[in-house]
């Protein structure tokens, strides 16, 4: 039984050295200046950070980051010389067509709630960053309590700061809907979208996360370039432009410390190839 025990010791000390000398260059970076060494280029060109927020307000739930801290995750984003992006300009670049800036950022938005116009919208101004919220249009009406109004839509999305995208109809688990309700669910918030701001849809997030191949070539069909997931970790050419992954912010007990910890993890371990597939 002590042979037993002294071997399996012998094993676990040899797997944790293995893993240590495989983070051995990660740990010799520092914190701040890891996350943007780890964006850079790679085999698959530069890795896209997409952040996912809900709600930016005082509600003290998972989904409501609160207000200051929010902005104190722009502060980090902009002393670390990141640079917000568009989904367009994403797609670009994916597409071979361009190139990003350094650090680039993706900060989206699910649902369209009223918090988005009144706490984001301001704080992304101040310092100069641009975000994309994917609104519910079934929800964008003044007898919808605490969700934007169509005029709120138009005057972010015309002010260069906000893109507006979709987040389908009625936010619906698109797995569990028939074909020709899926259609309806890309295509009349595509058009409902298109018609009161007066633009082009390209992008959409699949509801709740749940999408699979076949419903992706629905939304292909439908007319959209690019769909997001829930799935963690960062985009690049690797990527499927149906299946983009994102990472999720939420409201913790210390939620600028796990929002450090999510930018700064997730590059690491799909250096690692524990995460991308």
């Amino acid at each position: 039984m002590r042979r037993l025990e002294t071997r399996k010791t012998s094993w676990l000390k040899k797997i944790l050295l293995l893993l240590f000398i495989c983070l051995l260059p990660v740990l010799l970076v520092s914190p701040r200046s890891m996350t943007a060494k780890m964006l850079k280029d790679s085999a698959n060109g530069t890795k896209v950070m997409v952040l996912n927020y809900h709600k930016i307000d005082n509600m003290n739930i998972s989904l409501s980051v609160l207000p200051k801290d929010f902005e104190a995750q722009m502060a980090y984003l902009k002393e670390n010389n990141f640079h917000a992006i568009t989904p367009e300009e994403l797609y670009s670049a994916l597409s071979g067509n361009s190139e990003l800036p350094e650090n680039p950022v993706l900060i989206t938005f699910d649902d369209g709630y009223e918090d988005n116009y009144v706490n984001a919208y301001p704080i992304l101004k101040k310092y100069g960053f641009k975000g994309t919220i994917f609104v519910i249009t079934s929800f964008l009406d003044k007898s919808m309590k605490n969700y934007i109004t169509w005029d709120q839509a138009a005057e972010m999305d015309a002010s260069g700061v906000i893109s507006i995208q979709s987040h389908t109809v009625t936010h619906r688990s698109m797995t569990e809907l028939s074909d020709d309700q899926l259609r309806r669910e890309l295509v009349d918030s595509k058009e409902a979208i298109e018609t009161h701001l007066h633009k082009k849809v390209n992008f959409i997030a699949y509801p709740t996360g749940t999408y699979n191949l076949h419903i992706a070539q629905l939304v292909k069909e439908a007319g959209y370039e690019g769909a997001f997931t829930i799935k963690y970790g960062n985009v690049d050419k690797a990527s499927n432009l149906y299946a983009l992954e994102r990472v999720p912010v939420f409201h913790t007990e210390n939620t600028f410390k796990s929002f450090l910890e999510r930018i700064q993890y997730i590059p690491i371990f799909e250096r690692l190839g524990w995460i991308k597939s």
